[in-house]
């Protein structure tokens, strides 16, 4: 937006536990919290529930004093538990809003609001086949990226890899992936032996520390673990990278295409399991394998990657990868949201 309009202003709107309340302020942007919890992990009891559902509620005159207080012309969701009380706020307000959806099946919040939106904007064409996405107010844009401008060589040097070098980059989101490590406390031993490991463990750094003290002295170095990757680092890595290990979040599949990154890809089994469309969309494509989250043992992991182990292979899915990266997404989103917010 700030490349097409200089001068504007933007402001954030974020939950209670999201991870937006460290990163946000750290960009510099101004943040207001609402009391609704913008992610929680699946298996909560009855009390949290009702907790939750109680925020949620008070969420909404929360989101209408910010409007009120900032008067923005235009209002940006991407959906979550979130938008309900953020779309509810615009409506009530009659502010324009945009409401973009990056999985091929949309969520159920962004789903519910979906019809308080002044435009929708979605990931995939896919997605316009079902109401309430289909019809004129819908426009699809693909999922904005990190501009990966970073040269591969660089980055691989910046990384300690030579040519020959295979990385392997496991990335779960904004949360800690359990499964993922413990598929890769048994075959840690085995896949070191071809692969460097970079492992993003957001709060299980203590874990990570131990599970690279016990691996042999010679293959110790070989395995990475960060809590974070941060300020380009991300962005570096999905380009130094040879494959991935990921989750199916929106994000995910659409940065993996960008960098041409094939992926083996384990959806999240819950929230409404729009992640396992996503990761079918692109195990369809031939950019990626699926494994289904129970599925995901030691012994599938070292199979899973053996499909990768050489370069003519992975350019097959790298290739397949790229026909599913839509690179001007950022800039397509960015024009309807100035168009919107030009109309007020």
């Amino acid at each position: 937006m700030r490349q097409l309009h200089p001068d504007v202003e933007i402001s954030w709107l974020g939950g209670a536990r999201g991870v937006e309340s460290r990163l946000v302020p750290e960009a510099g942007y101004p943040l207001t919290l609402l009391a609704a919890p913008s992610l929680r992990s699946s298996g909560a009891g009855l009390l949290t529930t009702i907790r939750d559902a109680a925020a949620l509620l008070w969420s909404i005159p929360q989101a209408i004093r910010m409007i009120r207080r900032i008067r923005p012309h235009v209002v940006f969701s991407t959906g979550g538990f979130i938008a309900i009380p953020t779309l509810i706020a615009t409506w009530i307000t009659r502010t324009p809003s945009l409401l973009w959806e990056g999985n091929v099946q949309a969520g159920r919040s962004t789903t519910l609001v979906a019809p308080l939106a002044t435009h929708r904007a979605v990931a995939w064409q896919r997605t316009t086949e079902r109401a309430p996405w289909q019809g004129a107010s819908t426009t699809v844009t693909g999922t904005p990226v990190r501009e990966l401008s970073v040269d591969r060589h660089t980055a691989r040097v910046a990384r300690g890899l030579s040519e020959e070098d295979q990385l392997l980059l496991v990335f779960g989101g904004s949360q800690r992936v359990r499964r993922f490590e413990a598929a890769l406390d048994s075959a840690l031993p085995t896949l070191l032996k071809d692969w460097s490991i970079l492992h993003v463990v957001m709060d299980g750094l203590a874990d990570a520390e131990r599970r690279r003290a016990a691996l042999p002295v010679d293959l110790a170095h070989r395995y990475l673990p960060v809590s974070f990757l941060a300020g380009g680092e991300m962005e570096a890595a999905l380009v130094a990278a040879d494959l991935l290990l990921g989750r199916a979040g929106a994000s995910t599949i659409a940065e993996a295409a960008a960098a041409g990154l094939p992926a083996i890809i384990v959806p999240y089994p819950f929230a409404g399991g729009h992640q396992r469309a996503n990761a079918e969309a692109a195990a369809e494509a031939g950019a990626a394998s699926l494994v289904r989250d129970e599925e995901l043992t030691s012994e599938r992991l070292i199979q899973e990657i053996a499909q990768y182990a050489t370069p003519a292979q992975r350019a097959v899915a790298a290739r397949a990868a790229t026909t599913l990266a839509r690179p001007n997404a950022a800039t397509a989103t960015a024009e309807l949201l100035l168009h919107l917010g030009g109309q007020r």
